[in-house]
């Protein structure tokens, strides 16, 4: 509608009018408010004052993993099946039910170490976090693009984490901190495996594999349940990098994996990935040579097959950056009816850990944020806290009544339907490791699985890394990779005894001659006169 001026209009004020976060519109956002045109500035400067302090506090806590990340919305389409047997036989969840079933999805993939705009060629894990917003709530399924992980008990994740991110002195990344702690957890050499190998640098978002990597239950409509692992296969294919080719790629542009796929989806190449799951009786199958809740090891796909229950595609990117993938807050405790936990303990400190990094992040009411919020009825006696903007009643609730149980129109219980799960838990309280540790077999499975040119370049890797720590740490490692293969064991022995040892660790993962950057910055650089 046209505006009409009177009398009494101070300004024009149309649809696409800058205004501030009272509503005011801005008439001047060029110039703040100041005794004649050089200053001083004047205290009242309103406009000014609510631009300045909001800039500052534009950002939220980084998050201290997977701070560097993309996103995009897609859905999730359902097989209605697990293979070629009805889903509902093994889980009572809604989202796997019916052929076709399309359920809303949001997707962050990330990297792990480093800050929010770290070079996305590093070797590193990469996130791969799925939001699904079904009828009964969210589901998040938290996972890596590796199927694997370092450590097996969660109270060792914060002494990873310190040593793989920079020093605390010096805040450069540095390899023998990274190698002193995996020589010292034997349980962490198959992911180094993969992580010092092509594996370890996904060409993008869209050519990699995804994993739930914890172990999880479904559970029917019976109260059984089974144990099962996720993995997401692209559709798209799976493309990995060497050192060298990652290098002159960051080189040129430290933001490919993001730009890939936001540029992917803007062309209506959308991509796509299979969702397949491998399950197996609940039980401690005292047959396997390693526990079936240990997220080190692999469930073989010749006694487990892997079985397809659907397809994601993402198909529309985020409006707003900030708004939507930093915001996003996944937690593996996001669960469904049907869905449930293991006894996985990386499992249970995650559960513990995300959701509890959330609330610290973003804030007590984080899950009121659109990109977090269920796309269905919320009705809880919860508010208050930080940055409550909405009250989350039912449209029937006595106002008055923020509690449960009562008689005077408060909310009620649900009416539960299928048969709760109860697992029969029974043995002392202990510190103990888990028994079937087993630490290398798969490690020198994987390793004899790989190309001739992965090899070499994961020999090549190692040899870079580990030629500049201590030799007592080279010789662990060298021990492990003799007791998972005689040929990766002689290989990096040999390579490590040919190496020079004069150079510095305190480089990339996996980066040859970084430690000379400085020097060359020098060397390279050209003279000017200041001015």
């Amino acid at each position: 509608m046209k505006e009409e001026q009177t009398n009494n209009t101070t300004n024009v004020e149309n649809e696409d009018t800058l205004t501030n976060r009272q509503g005011h519109p801005v008439t001047n956002n060029q110039n703040m408010r100041t005794v004649g045109n050089r200053g001083p500035a004047t205290l009242e400067n309103y406009d000014f004052i609510e631009k300045i302090s909001h800039f500052d506090r534009e950002r939220i806590p980084e998050r201290v993993v997977h701070a560097r990340g993309a996103g995009a919305h897609g859905y999730f389409e359902a097989y209605g099946a697990v293979g070629d047997e009805a889903v509902s036989k093994y889980t009572r969840a809604k989202v796997f039910q019916g052929k076709g079933k399309k359920t809303p999805v949001f997707v962050r993939f990330s990297s792990v170490i480093h800050g929010g705009h770290s070079p996305e060629t590093l070797r590193d894990p990469r996130g791969f976090a799925v939001k699904f917003y079904t009828e009964d709530g969210n589901w998040d399924l938290v996972g890596n693009n590796l199927k694997i992980f370092f450590i097996r008990d969660a109270i060792k994740f914060p002494d990873m984490i310190h040593a793989f991110k920079p020093d605390p002195v010096t805040n450069i990344q540095d390899s023998e901190r990274f190698f002193d702690f995996c020589a010292s957890s034997p349980e962490s050499f198959h992911m180094v495996t993969f992580i010092y190998s092509p594996w370890g640098i996904p060409a993008n978002y869209r050519m990699m594999q995804g994993s739930g990597v914890n172990t999880y239950k479904w559970v029917n409509n019976e109260g059984k349940a089974v144990l099962v692992k996720y993995h997401w296969e692209p559709k798209q294919g799976i493309r990995n990098l060497t050192q060298k080719e990652a290098e002159e790629i960051q080189a040129k542009n430290f933001n490919h994996a993001t730009q890939d796929l936001y540029d992917a989806i803007e062309k209506g190449d959308f991509p796509e990935w299979e969702l397949l799951v491998q399950t197996m009786s609940d039980d401690d199958h005292p047959e396997l040579d390693f526990d079936p809740l240990d997220d080190t090891k692999l469930w073989p796909e010749d006694l487990f097959p892997w079985k397809a229950v659907g397809k994601m595609v993402l198909d529309r990117n985020p409006v707003d950056y900030f708004t939507e993938v930093e915001q996003a807050a996944f937690g593996t405790g996001v669960l469904v009816d049907g869905l449930d936990f293991s006894d996985d303990k990386m499992l249970q400190g995650r559960t513990f850990s995300y959701s509890d990094t959330q609330r610290h992040r973003v804030g007590a009411n984080y899950l009121q944020l659109p990109i977090n919020a269920p796309k269905k009825r919320v009705a809880t006696n919860q508010s208050g806290g930080q940055m409550a903007y909405k009250l989350d009643r039912g449209p029937f609730q006595n106002p008055h009544i923020n509690y449960e149980p009562s008689i005077l129109d408060g909310l009620k219980e649900a009416t539960q339907i299928g048969k709760e799960y109860t697992p029969m838990i029974k043995g002392n309280l202990v510190r103990e490791s888990i028994d079937r540790q087993n630490n290398t077999k798969q490690a020198g499975e994987t390793y004899r699985q790989f190309e001739q040119w992965e090899k070499t370049e994961l020999i090549s890797n190692l040899v870079n890394d580990l030629s500049a720590c201590d030799p007592r740490i080279q010789e662990k490692m060298i021990a492990l990779a003799e007791e998972a293969d005689e040929d990766y064991g002689r290989h990096l022995r040999e390579g490590l005894a040919q190496a020079k040892s004069n150079g510095s660790s305190q480089k990339p993962l996996g980066n040859k001659d970084g430690d000379k950057a400085p020097e060359q910055a020098i060397d390279k650089s050209h003279e000017a006169d200041p001015y």
